[in-house]
């Protein structure tokens, strides 16, 4: 287990770097630092007469690895590439690619590269585990609402670090400046124990079974196209619950409010309606806290667009014509954002949103607000504005949504191949990905049911539009079905013949298998999961 060793701490000015002992107070003219252990939780206060100004706060514990274990940290935000690892490998950040590549496509913006180190240690945000067989040791933050835990694993040196993302932070007064859990146990009790201490039960929702436009036609749907997927889903024997409207029904991201009316003449409203009398809940897609540069709100609302330290507004990735974040504590922005999500709901009669990019909102941390705080304010918000509707997050840091949606994206989006082209793979660490999906399907399993319920992306067995092989389809829609309760695709099933509606039955028979074990060795996934009492193995080539 976890041996206590030391706290590090900095002022902003860089004046102070001190070690405090476990169990012990410092003590001097600025500040006083707690440190308290009761049972399996270690907690660092910090408490200061004065203003002062956070530089650093990081715990080291000594931990003793060994060639066995695999190391699981878990990644920055939904689409962060996020599995097991053996104890020595190395995760990459984007130092490799050509400077004015990264800033021409904003790479920085979708991960933790700009407050992130990455070299030869390896790290992750919120919790994470190291495993030997069947025995978690276990690290999970219990405070990430007033700022995010990062994990560091350095195995030379035979340390576990827990640094808090606080940079330019202010106390003034007492602050909880980390509470974690370390415990060990099997993977049921520590997940368990995690989930009771944070005090977090999953908001009610059912598995749902469904259908999303996007990996179809990305932004070409009409009325028309929607209307024929509509029939294929509901020609289907098996009894579907969700049909989604994903991104280009609108004019540009940004402004929500302005349907395309070449595409929907009839607008969103006949759209829901339809999809209502087919029996199914409509979804609709939007992306709250951004707008893309060809966007009108970015055009005429400068004001609303979060700002740098400079002064200049913050870009959020490259998707569309270049997209930058919103300033949700902007008080025309947040009437603007209850507005966009009320009309969805109250007069378009939309009964699923699925919100996504929502890492924008947390870009920059602000005077006395960390990025968690502010991500965690923001989901706070968004349940709302959403009031009792379902919400499906994505591209969210994965804590600051716990206990906040019914539904929430796990994995980078699947690709149409199986793992994108070769230059493509030195790309970020979101990056589009059918076998980083499904890693992380697998190793963020334990979410489902205790956070959320999890959405692990669309599977895909249609015979056209697609160059994934037949195996990798079925491993595609096996895992999903086994580990997420969202089971979505984008096909049309007029294109199934009898061998993808037999595979769909197969799939559809394993969703409530329960999963024993997950091991992911040179690059063979073997799990082992039983269906109604009759267990299995089963390895897949990823």
């Amino acid at each position: 287990m976890l041996k206590f060793r030391s706290v590090k701490f900095l002022y902003e000015d860089g004046s102070d770097d001190f070690m405090a002992v476990t169990s012990s107070s410092l003590r001097n003219d600025r500040m006083n630092l707690d440190i308290a252990v009761n049972g399996d939780v270690f907690s660092v206060y910090v408490t200061s007469n004065n203003e002062i100004t956070i530089r650093k706060l990081c715990a080291v514990f000594e931990y003793e690895f060994s060639d066995e274990q695999r190391i699981f940290l878990n990644g920055y935000q939904s689409w962060t590439d996020s599995a097991e690892h053996r104890i020595n490998d190395k995760i990459r950040g984007i130092s490799h690619i050509p400077c004015a590549i990264r800033e021409k496509y904003a790479f920085s913006q979708y991960g933790d590269y700009n407050f992130s180190s990455y070299g030869d240690d390896m790290h992750g945000w919120s919790y994470g585990y190291v495993r030997k067989g069947d025995n978690y040791s276990f690290i999970g933050s219990l405070s990430e609402n007033t700022g995010f835990s990062q994990i560091i694993t350095q195995p030379e040196k035979g340390l576990i670090s827990i640094e808090k993302d606080c940079s330019g932070l202010e106390v003034n007064g007492e602050w909880c400046a980390m509470k974690v859990l370390l415990t060990e146990g099997s993977e049921n009790e520590v997940f368990d124990l995690y989930f009771a201490m944070l005090g977090i039960t999953p908001r009610k929702a059912e598995p749902v079974f469904g259908y999303t436009s996007w990996y179809g036609h990305y932004q070409d749907i009409n009325e028309d196209i929607i209307s024929e997927d509509l029939l294929g889903l509901n020609a289907l024997t098996l009894k579907a619950d969700v049909f989604q409207i994903d991104d280009g029904w609108q004019t540009a991201v940004g402004d929500w409010l302005s349907v395309d009316e070449d595409k929907f003449p009839h607008l969103m409203k006949k759209a829901a309606g339809d999809i209502k009398k087919a029996g199914l809940i409509p979804g609709i897609w939007l992306a709250p806290f951004v707008c893309e540069e060809d966007s009108e709100l970015f055009r005429t609302k400068k004001e609303w667009l979060l700002t740098d330290e400079k002064g200049y507004p913050v870009k959020g990735g490259s998707n569309w014509s270049g997209f930058y974040a919103l300033d949700i504590y902007h008080p025309q922005v947040r009437e603007y954002i209850k507005r966009v999500l009320r009309t969805a709901v109250d007069e378009w009669s939309y009964g699923l949103l699925k919100l996504d990019f929502l890492y924008a909102a947390c870009l920059m941390p602000r005077k006395n607000k960390t990025r968690g705080q502010v991500m965690s304010e923001a989901m706070d918000f968004l349940r709302e504005c959403a009031a009792d509707t379902m919400i499906l997050a994505c591209g969210v840091p994965l804590a600051s949504a716990f206990g906040k949606v019914e539904y929430c994206r796990i994995g980078c989006d699947v690709s149409l191949d199986w793992n994108d082209k070769p230059h493509m793979r030195l790309m970020h660490r979101e990056r589009i990905s059918t076998r980083n999906s499904l890693l992380n399907t697998v190793f963020r399993r334990q979410l489902d049911g205790r956070a959320f319920l999890n959405d692990p992306d669309v599977f895909l067995l249609r015979p056209c539009n697609n160059s994934l092989s037949d195996e990798h389809k079925k491993c595609l829609a096996e895992i999903n079905a086994m580990m997420g309760s969202v089971l979505f695709t984008s096909d049309n099933f007029y294109d199934y013949t009898d061998e993808e509606i037999k595979e769909l039955s197969k799939i559809m028979q394993i969703r409530d298998a329960e999963v024993i074990s997950a091991d992911f060795d040179d690059d063979i996934l073997t799990l082992r999961f039983s269906v109604k009492g009759k267990k299995y193995i089963k390895k897949y080539n990823m």
